[in-house]
C-alpha cells in the first residue's frame, strides 16, 4: 500500500524540482523587467512593449545558456521516478 508519506516525498520533490529548473529564467526576466522599468521612469519613455523584446531575448540566452543542466535536472528527476516505480504501484 503506498503511504501518503511517500506521496508528499514525490509531491515535494516534483515542486522542489520545478521551483529549481524554473528559477534562472524568471530571475533573468525578473531583473530585465526592473532594469527596463527603471529606464522607463527615469527617461519618462512609457512604451508598453519596450519590455517584451529585451525579455525575451534574455530569457532565449538564459535557456541556451542553463538549458543542459535544466534538462539533466528533470530527466534525474524523471529517473528517479521511474526507478522507484514499483514501489509506488505495490
Amino acid at each position: 500500500m503506498l503511504s501518503e508519506g511517500v506521496i508528499l516525498d514525490v509531491a515535494r520533490e516534483a515542486f522542489t524540482t520545478i521551483i529549481i529548473t524554473s528559477a534562472p529564467a524568471l530571475l533573468v526576466s525578473l531583473v530585465i523587467g526592473l532594469i527596463i522599468s527603471i529606464f522607463q521612469t527615469v527617461t519618462s519613455i512609457q512604451e508598453q512593449t519596450l519590455t517584451f523584446v529585451p525579455k525575451i531575448i534574455a530569457v532565449f540566452l538564459t535557456l541556451m545558456l542553463l538549458g543542459g543542466w535544466m534538462l539533466n535536472k528533470m530527466a534525474d528527476f524523471m529517473t528517479k521516478l521511474w526507478n522507484n516505480f514499483s514501489l509506488y504501484i505495490g
